[in-house]
């Protein structure tokens, strides 16, 4: 039987709320919900980013912070690797929800999908539905939820607000540096899958991304974060796949070297198409760099390298 997302997720971020110094989170709990701060004016930090990271993998992943050479500068970066890889991101981690009310917005990722079903088309690929009587859901906000919001997420996953988890963290924040280049495997995985494989014959899945250096900008650290990913993420992932033709076809366009948009810095882009984020071609949202092992062939394909240059421009890397 499949694990409950919701239930692994749970378990860790109760874990977390026992030790909210360590994770430098405060907790708002009462009827309302569960609501955590984790990087709005709590400090956040490495150790509480690392298990939201894992949190929103839905426990079926594991999230470290290790470091890679990116053209001559050795910089942190969050690694990924997950066993359970269509229903851990695609299922779990992907930011698929608008949490909309007439007073409140944020994107909404994490195991709550799961049981709001958003978006359900994505559920039907995978094949996947969890059951729980918990809800753990990650905002990408500088704001925490209002009451209708609370109402809102309580209702669509079919929990009483003492059982909902919501755990805020602005993208100018450490924390959010943190879970948004956690996000590698999971770009790559929904790219692949957008571009026609199968999310259910991917095996196992890892990948790293540079740690983008916080910026106070919301718009800017958005910039950061998604350069991070397209010019210096790196994944791998093991499939099983009947065709290598078809696989050598896919591989060859699931790096974001693959859009027109390609080249210049995402924050330069976003003011290019005057912030209007659904402007920007949906081939770019990709990895730098995707490798495809095909176990029952045994061949590997590859596609894609690290863009150093934009990398460091983007990231704002200077030398002192």
């Amino acid at each position: 039987m499949t694990k409950s997302v919701n239930a692994e997720a749970a378990r860790l971020i109760k874990n977390a709320i026992q030790d909210p110094e360590s994770y430098g989170i405060t907790v708002q709990s009462d009827r309302r919900g569960v609501v955590v701060d984790a990087g709005i004016k709590a400090p956040g930090g490495l150790l509480a980013g690392i298990l939201i990271t894992d949190m929103c993998l839905g426990g079926l992943g594991k999230a470290r912070i290790d470091y890679h050479n990116y053209g001559g500068d050795c910089l942190p970066s969050v690694f990924v690797e997950t066993w359970a890889p269509a229903i851990a991101t695609l299922g779990s981690q992907y930011a698929g929800w608008q949490i909309k009310t007439d007073d409140y917005f944020a994107m909404g990722s994490g195991p709550a999908r799961a049981l709001a079903l958003k978006p359900k088309v994505l559920y039907e690929k995978i094949s996947y539905q969890d059951q729980s009587e918990e809800a753990v859901i990650l905002l990408e906000s500088d704001k925490l939820p209002t009451q209708k919001a609370l109402d809102y997420m309580c209702s669509e996953c079919r929990v009483s607000p003492e059982n909902l988890y919501v755990v805020v963290a602005p993208t100018s924040s450490l924390v959010g540096s943190i879970q948004i280049a956690g996000r590698i495997v999971e770009t790559g995985i929904h790219k692949l899958t957008e571009i026609g494989l199968d999310p259910k014959t991917i095996t196992f899945g890892c990948g790293y991304a540079p740690l983008p250096p916080v910026h106070p900008n919301s718009a800017k650290a958005m910039g950061r974060t998604n350069d991070a990913i397209l010019y210096g993420g790196v994944t791998d992932y093991t499939v099983t796949c009947d065709d290598d033709e078809f696989l050598q076809r896919t591989v060859a366009k699931a790096p974001s070297s693959s859009s027109r948009d390609y080249g210049k810095p995402f924050y330069q882009i976003l003011k290019e198409v005057k912030f209007d984020f659904y402007k920007i071609d949906p081939n770019l949202f990709a990895p730098a760099v995707v490798t495809v092992n095909n176990a029952k062939t045994g061949f590997t394909y590859s596609s894609g390298k690290i863009n150093d240059s934009v990398l460091k421009d983007a990231l704002g890397l200077r030398k002192a």
